[in-house]
């Protein structure tokens, strides 16, 4: 079963649409690709500041004609749902407005979901067509420490907030990987401990590394501020300890899921309003 491309309330005024050109693709380590874009469209891209800025990228179905160049919200309007291009959510890595290019890291698993082979297979002159960004999150100065919590779907948002922390900054990150070969050179400041949890061949999403890690480090004094994105089952579970364990207020915490084990995005994002989806 097919599942249809997610619904929206947004319009193209609230997100607006950036086209860009691929200008190269970067292996940054077994399953972990960047792609660069740009071009004459960049001048369109609005930046909002945040470090956890994120983007839907359209991906046309095979098979439809869609009017040229793309429009997205055209589209919308004029076409069934269930011929929509489907979209997936992905951070922005970094933004360079002086080289007017962007970059957008992808998990790869194989040929496993959509997002992942498109970037794989990706090449210059390749079109990237995206709405947004949204996000929410910056590191707060006035925090004591930090505590980031993550896998690979929240390594680009957390490598990007570790490198705008100032030098003197203190903290705990706990990263998810599926293996020691995907370990990432991150700018992080020295009192920032890096802790690597890789997985050693588990699917992810099927293991407690994560919530275990955080549950018995041992955290520094002080109040901290936490940034805890990925596997919607692990979010649950470091939720209990960052409230019911750590009694943290909310305003302490940005805990999220990027994605749910056994789903495709369409249907994780319908299942954000329903009970299951709800961390």
């Amino acid at each position: 079963m097919t599942s249809l491309p997610a619904a929206t309330t947004a319009n193209r005024n609230s997100r607006p649409q950036t086209s860009l050109t691929v200008l190269r693709r970067e292996q940054l380590s077994p399953h972990m690709v960047r792609i660069v874009a740009g071009g004459p469209g960049f001048a369109g891209y609005v930046d909002n500041g945040y470090v956890d800025r994120y983007v839907k990228i359209a991906f046309p179905q095979p098979g439809i004609d869609y009017p040229q160049p793309l429009d997205l919200w055209a589209i919308r309007e004029s076409f069934p749902r269930e011929q929509w291009p489907h979209t997936r959510t992905y951070t922005v890595r970094w933004v360079d407005e002086a080289a007017a290019e962007l970059a957008i890291d992808f998990v790869i698993h194989g040929d496993e979901g959509l997002a992942g082979p498109w970037a794989a297979a990706a090449q210059a002159g390749d079109a990237l067509v995206f709405t947004g960004p949204g996000g929410g999150y910056n590191p707060d100065p006035a925090a004591d420490w930090h505590l980031f919590a993550g896998d690979e779907s929240a390594l680009p948002a957390i490598s990007a907030a570790v490198e705008t922390l100032p030098r003197d900054a203190r903290g705990l990150a706990f990263l998810e990987v599926d293996g020691e070969a995907d370990i990432l050179g991150l700018d992080a400041p020295a009192g920032l401990e890096l802790h690597w949890l890789p997985r050693r061949g588990a699917p992810a999403g099927s293991t407690p590394l994560l919530v275990d890690a955080v549950r018995d480090a041992v955290w520094p004094e002080g109040r901290v501020q936490v940034f805890a994105h990925g596997e919607r089952g692990s979010m649950k579970g470091l939720r209990e300890v960052f409230y019911a364990q750590r009694g943290l207020e909310r305003g302490q915490v940005s805990l999220s899921g990027y994605w749910a084990q056994g789903r495709v995005e369409d249907d994780f994002q319908a299942e954000k309003k329903l009970p299951i989806g709800k961390i």
